[in-house]
């Protein structure tokens, strides 16, 4: 699990959202066997966790879209590329200006290869 990763990025449904970047938190779980990488402590065995950082990373700061659920269902299909990735869960927070006070609006979604 990675959780609590921040990116700035200009998504939103109404232009004001996309003038200026906003903060999205991350949060992504992946399903996998580790009985192997807990036998041979190497990581080409695991899932690195630095390319889950870095396909969050590329979804949130790359190109505009407008729904947080396009957000998620990319970073997913990315994290699914993977070879050891059987499932994945990910979700997206962003803080709405519009709507104040909430601490964010969110989405959770999971996948599966099948």
């Amino acid at each position: 699990m990675l959780e609590g990763m921040t990116f700035s990025g200009r998504h939103g449904v109404r232009p004001a959202e996309r003038a200026h970047p906003q903060d999205f938190k991350v949060d992504i779980e992946v399903e996998t066997d580790l009985v192997r990488p807990g036998k041979t402590d190497r990581v080409e065995d695991s899932v690195d966790y630095r390319l889950l950082h870095a396909i969050a990373k590329e979804v949130i700061e790359g190109e505009s879209v407008s729904l947080i659920e396009t957000l998620a269902d990319r970073i997913a299909d990315l994290a699914l590329k993977l070879p050891s990735v059987d499932a994945v869960s990910v979700r997206v927070a962003k803080r709405p200006a519009s709507m104040r006070p909430i601490d964010s609006a969110a989405v959770h979604i999971k996948r599966t290869r099948a």
